[in-house]
C-alpha cells in the first residue's frame, strides 16, 4: 500500500510502499475511502505537538469499509462502513474511564499521532473506538466529521444551553457546529480573520446571523464564545464580547500563548475552559443529530499523493471547509 509518512517533525511527508498493517486482537482493517486533513495534523507536522510515534502515517478522520477483523471483534463486520477518530485507545479503568470522561485518560492513544492514521490506503484500528457512518453521507463528506463535527459538536456541549454563539474561526470545525446550532435553534456571530470578506461570506451562506473580523465587536452581547482558531488572543478579545455569566471555550488542543488582560473581561461570573479530544458519547450523539441536522460539509479533494500540498494549503487558509485525500 501507500502511505504517507512523517519521519522527523518540520519535514515533509514521505511516500512511502509497505505492507499493509495486519489487525490485532479487538482491531478492525479498514480500506481507506477517504481521510480528512485536520489543523491537529498540522500541528503534528509541524512540532507543536511534540510527542509522535516516528515514523508515523497522520490522519484521523479516515472513513472506509472494514477489510478484515482480528480476533475477539464482535460489533463490526467485513464490508461494514466505518469512521475512525482522533480518541484511538483508552484504558477503560483509570477514574476518567469509570465516570465517562475517557477523553482525559491518561493512557489514551491518539489516531494519526501515537497510533497510525488514514494517510494511507489501508489503516488499523481499535473496534471500540469506530463509528458506523450514516447513509446520509458519503465517503467524502463524512470524513470531516470525524474530528472538525465532533469536535466541534463537544465545544456546543460545553458551551450549555447559549442562545447567542459566537464562533471565532470559522474552518473546518465552525463550517459544521454552526449548522447543528441553527438546528438547535441558536444564532450563530462569526469571526474571522480581519477583512476575510471572503469568509465571512460563507459564514452567512451557512446560516450566521451577523459575520465580521475577530478585531470587531458583535451587534449584541453573546451568551457563549467558541474559540476554533488556535490563536491566545482571541480569548481576551471572546470575554470582551461575551455577556455576564458567559463561558469561552477554546476547542484546539493546541493554541498559542493567552497574554495578560484585565481582570474586568473575566469578572461577573464569565468562565474560561477548554476541550480536550472527545468520547464516544459525543460520536454516538453527534452521528445521530448531523442527518436531522441536515448537515453538509464543504470539501476539497487531493489525491492521498498530495497530503503535503493539502497541509500546505490548510496552513496559509486557502480554501473553505475542509480537505479530504482520496486514496
Amino acid at each position: 500500500m501507500l502511505a504517507m509518512t512523517l519521519e522527523q517533525a518540520r519535514t515533509p511527508l514521505r511516500a512511502v510502499e509497505r505492507a499493509p498493517p495486519e489487525p490485532g486482537p479487538g482491531q478492525v482493517l479498514i480500506r481507506v475511502r477517504a481521510c480528512g486533513v485536520c489543523r491537529t495534523d498540522l500541528h503534528v507536522v509541524d512540532g507543536e505537538l511534540t510527542d509522535p510515534k516516528l515514523p508515523l502515517v497522520p490522519g484521523h478522520e479516515i472513513v472506509g469499509n472494514v477489510e478484515a477483523v482480528g480476533s475477539g471483534v464482535e460489533r463490526l463486520r467485513v464490508g461494514e462502513r466505518i469512521g475512525v477518530p482522533w480518541l484511538g485507545w483508552t484504558c477503560g479503568t483509570c477514574e476518567f474511564c469509570r465516570s465517562g470522561r475517557e477523553n482525559l485518560c491518561d493512557r489514551a492513544r491518539f489516531t494519526g499521532y501515537q497510533i497510525d492514521g488514514g494517510y494511507a490506503e489501508y489503516a488499523v484500528a481499535d473496534e471500540r473506538f469506530c463509528f458506523v457512518i450514516p447513509a446520509e453521507f458519503g465517503d467524502r463528506e463524512a470524513a470531516p466529521l470525524m474530528c472538525a463535527g465532533l469536535i466541534g459538536y463537544r465545544a456546543l456541549r460545553m458551551a450549555g444551553d447559549a442562545r447567542r454563539l459566537g464562533f471565532y474561526g470559522f474552518g473546518a470545525a465552525a463550517h459544521i457546529a454552526v449548522q447543528v446550532a441553527r438546528h438547535r435553534g441558536q444564532s450563530v456571530f462569526a469571526f474571522t480573520k480581519p477583512g476575510d470578506t471572503k469568509g465571512q461570506d460563507f459564514a452567512r451562506s451557512l446560516g450566521a446571523a451577523w459575520a465580521g473580523g475577530s478585531n470587531e465587536m458583535p451587534p449584541e452581547p453573546l451568551d457563549a464564545a467558541l474559540i476554533f482558531a488556535p490563536v491566545g488572543a482571541l480569548v481576551p478579545a471572546a470575554l470582551a464580547a461575551t455577556a455576564k455569566g458567559g463561558t469561552v471555550v477554546c476547542a484546539g488542543i493546541h493554541m498559542s500563548d493567552i497574554p495578560r488582560f484585565p481582570y474586568r473581561l473575566l469578572w461577573q461570573e464569565r468562565i474560561i475552559r477548554s476541550v480536550a479530544n472527545l468520547t464516544r458519547r459525543d460520536g454516538e450523539e453527534f452521528l445521530a443529530i448531523a442527518p436531522r441536522a441536515k448537515v453538509r460539509t464543504t470539501t476539497v479533494p487531493f489525491p492521498l499523493g498530495q497530503a503535503n500540498e493539502a497541509l500546505t494549503q490548510l496552513r496559509e487558509g486557502r480554501f473553505e471547509g475542509a480537505a479530504v485525500l482520496l486514496p
